[in-house]
């Protein structure tokens, strides 16, 4: 071999294990394909097509529940998400722009003041004023920067309904303390009476008091119609019977006002005075009694303010209470005493009258709307009053306070009165109910659902207490056993609303005024 040839090594090819390259160049490999698997619209099973891939149906297992897998043909677009996403961050820029434009004080109490307002924290840890200052302002920018002002209206407005709820006390004459000491000397040994009385009451046989009830509510259960007579051209708002049962008076929207006799239900004398609806008239507690006919007897009340006194005898009033005008004054109240008289006023206020002193020794608010009815305690040392706001209070007139708060009904109260036993009282009120309410727990005690309308009256037979009588602008007057409370009879006769309701001192009679212009007697048979 010469020197110049060239030595060829021929070095095999490698091939690496597992290849399928030599084979497939050579032609001899079949590289198997998947099946394909085809999706059919509204199916939540896939096709094979087994066509392609050299395999039998045999030769593929059928799946089991498990390894199914639900292939969604929903999807999400990015661009929505990406929207979203711009959205959130342009709002936050906007943001960040309003928080920089905010204007925040730079006195650090006034920052925590306002933080204390919008329910934020005051201080965190290691926060200093500035930091602070920041943090208001990002939360501005957030609640609005109006915030604080709103949540200042709000507090307002819970203050307000607070401030509803208060009793304000204007400060009386130097009268008033006398009144109070007249007051306190009067009831004190009407309440020894009182007490003594229902202590010998409870010293009785059960079987005599039980008689003594039966009685009553037979007697009740007979109660009917023994005489009407039409009153007034127009509706006649009161009746109420004189302290000796003789008489009774009417108050009538055309203003005027008359004294008719018993039993005879004559005219004996008509009151002109008022020019317009008169709301309520009473006797004095001593009328046809003690005082005499050219002296106070009677009391009346209209929707102009005005209050007038008159005697038995003239037509014309005697005199005038004036300071209630131009609010209306719905009904009027003398105290057992005979010295003072109450008046209901549709300025949220009561005022109480010394008829001695001729003066104003009371004006008292606690209510949130007009003051509609009175009713004193049998002692004379409280009165009861309602209102239109719902609610009523009882007031220690010896002290001034507000000792009970009767919260319960659902519309104004219209009607009040106590029970001869001091610790009862009946509300009439415009939801359709009369509530019984205990002052010694000063809770309601019971409520009776007694009407289809509006209570117009409540009165509790004046002696015992032994029955209550309701009446309503459901043309109806209804009698109710003390005590149960169950109905014991049902007045019918009236063409129109029940507007005025008394009974007699006695309680052998029931006097009812209506809208239908006419006034009825209602006797047990």
């Amino acid at each position: 071999m010469a020197d110049d040839e060239k030595l060829t090594i021929r070095k095999d090819k490698r091939v690496h294990y597992g290849s399928m390259e030599e084979k497939i160049k050579a032609g001899t490999a079949q590289v198997p394909r998947q099946p394909v698997v085809a999706l059919t619209t509204g199916s939540t099973s896939p096709t094979v097509d087994l066509s392609d891939s050299g395999m039998s149906e045999e030769e593929i297992e059928e799946p089991s529940k498990e390894q199914h897998i639900y292939v969604s043909s929903e999807y999400l677009p990015m661009e929505k998400r990406e929207s979203e996403d711009k959205i959130q961050a342009l709002a936050e820029f906007e943001r960040r722009k309003k928080a920089r434009e905010i204007k925040v004080s730079t006195d650090d109490k006034e920052v925590k003041r306002y933080l204390r307002q919008i329910g934020e924290p005051i201080c965190l840890f290691g926060e200093g004023p500035a930091d602070r200052r920041n943090r208001l302002r990002e939360l501005l920018s957030v609640l609005g920067e109006d915030a604080i002002i709103r949540k200042e209206e709000d507090e307002e407005k819970k203050a307000e309904v607070e401030r509803e709820k208060e009793t304000w006390f204007h400060e009386g004459p130097d009268s008033l303390k006398i009144s109070r000491l007249y007051i306190a000397e009067y009831s004190l040994p009407k309440a020894k009476a009182r007490l003594e009385k229902s202590r010998a009451e409870q010293e009785l046989p059960e079987a005599t008091k039980n008689g003594k009830i039966q009685e009553i509510i037979r007697r009740m259960q007979t109660v009917n119609i023994s005489g009407s007579q039409i009153g007034d051209s127009r509706p006649i708002s009161y009746c109420t019977f004189s302290p000796n049962g003789e008489y009774i008076l009417t108050a009538s929207w055309s203003g005027l006002c008359k004294l008719w006799s018993l039993p005879d239900i004559e005219m004996v004398q008509v009151y002109r005075g008022h020019d317009i609806n008169v709301g309520a008239i009473e006797f004095h507690p001593q009328s046809t009694k003690s005082v005499e006919p050219t002296d106070v007897n009677m009391a009346s009340c209209s929707h102009d303010g005005t209050v007038k006194l008159w005697s038995l005898e003239s037509d014309e009033p005697i005199a005038n209470i004036e300071g209630s005008a131009p609010f209306r004054v719905s009904r009027i109240k003398f105290h057992p005493s005979g010295r003072f008289l109450a008046t209901c006023v549709h300025d949220s206020s009561w005022r109480m009258w010394d008829l001695v002193q001729l003066e104003e020794v009371l004006h008292q608010e606690g209510h949130s709307g007009p003051v509609y009815c009175i009713a004193y305690h049998p002692d004379g040392s409280l009165a009861v009053t309602g209102g239109l706001d719902s609610f009523g209070r009882v007031w220690d007139l010896r002290t001034g306070r507000c000792v009970m708060f009767m919260e319960g009904h659902l519309k104004g109260v219209l009607a009040v009165d106590f029970s001869p036993n001091g610790y009862h009282i009946a509300s009439g009120s415009e939801d359709h109910s009369t509530k019984i309410w205990d002052l010694r727990r000063r809770d309601v005690l019971y409520t009776i659902p007694s009407h289809t309308n509006l209570v117009s009256g409540v009165k509790f037979e004046k002696n015992h207490g032994q029955f209550l009588v309701t009446t309503s602008y459901d043309n109806t007057a209804k009698v109710w056993a003390a005590n149960t409370w169950q109905p014991l009879r049902t007045l019918q006769g009236h063409d129109g609303k029940i507007m005025g309701l008394d009974i007699s001192p006695d309680g052998s009679q029931i006097c009812t005024s209506s809208s239908d212009r006419t006034f009825k007697l209602w006797t047990p048979e």
